[in-house]
């Protein structure tokens, strides 16, 4: 797997620096950035999680637990704690600094595809094939909602930036929002014509999934309301992510290019196309200044 760094994306978008992590015995899943940007989690079929000095590409400690594929990872907003979900239908929290393992989290039915801490840390989201949501307490491990609603597998999540709301997206289609700790109404948000691979939240509000369908929606989540239908992969999308300011909104996906959008106006911005396999992650650094995607099989000769 290779990292590769664009200096400025908001400028001109140079190529700053690729970093190749190539130890894991089968296909990565995900990877992740720490908030300080020091660290990258990846996981993968070999059941392992490995955890990386992101700027020297030095692998720190391989972690073991799981039993079955680990299907996601993502460290908490604090930095302190990260988890991991898997095919043996499992979440595990850990420490980062010890990697201890301090929790297993057990009432998924089927394999967990998805997780994602809330902003503040306390609370924990996963999703999976047995077409629940479950929010739970980080500090004990306890379940504390199910959300029930979707006809098919669960395969992201994302809380809003306020912590209010939580977006799930589908192999059904659909993408709901949910109030996350009140009861209340949900909304379902249709307009994508094959599964839902990813969702996030901008600083401002917005909603942004993606799809199988190779388009990015953007919503309004608070009425469901339609602001764009972003066009112009030509694969499917993986992964999506706004920048801190809100003004951007990156994308990547099957078609190995990254494509940044303008979010006042939809409009595509700039399309890098320096990746030369399947681009599975992708982040902007805390300052802005940087941007990240992570990809398989990235040549050296980029």
């Amino acid at each position: 797997m290779g990292v590769k760094m664009w200096k400025n994306p908001s400028e001109y978008f140079a190529t700053a620096t690729v970093k190749y992590f190539e130890r894991h015995k089968g296909e990565v899943n995900s990877c992740a950035l720490s908030p300080d940007c020091h660290l990258l989690l990846t996981c993968s079929d070999d059941s392992r999680i490995h955890l990386w000095e992101a700027k020297s590409g030095t692998l720190k400690q391989k972690v073991t637990g799981h039993t079955g594929p680990v299907k996601s990872c993502c460290f908490s907003p604090d930095g302190l704690l990260f988890a991991s979900s898997s095919h043996d239908c499992t979440v595990r929290i850990w420490k980062v600094d010890t990697v201890e393992c301090l929790h297993v989290l057990r009432d998924h039915s089927k394999s967990v595809e998805t997780v994602c801490f809330s902003p503040d840390s306390r609370y924990l989201l996963s999703g999976g094939w047995d077409c629940t949501a479950i929010l739970w307490e980080v500090q004990n491990g306890q379940k504390r909602k199910v959300y029930h609603g979707h006809r098919d597998a669960i395969q992201c999540g994302a809380f809003s930036l306020n912590g209010s709301y939580i977006a799930t997206g589908s192999w059904d289609y659909t993408v709901r929002v949910w109030i996350a700790q009140n009861k209340g109404t949900d909304k379902i948000l249709e307009g994508h014509k094959s599964n839902v691979s990813c969702v996030c939240f901008s600083i401002s509000g917005m909603l942004a999934s993606g799809s199988w369908d190779k388009t990015v929606c953007v919503w309004n989540p608070r009425n469901g309301s339609l602001i764009f239908l972003l066009k112009g992969h030509s694969g499917w999308v993986r992964n999506i992510t706004f920048s801190r300011d809100g003004i951007l909104l990156a994308s990547t996906g099957n078609d190995k290019t990254a494509r940044l959008w303008d979010c006042e106006n939809g409009r595509c911005v700039k399309v890098l196309k320096g990746m030369m396999e399947v681009v599975h992650a992708c982040a902007f650094s805390p300052d802005g200044t940087l941007f990240l995607t992570g990809a398989m099989g990235l040549s050296p000769s980029c």
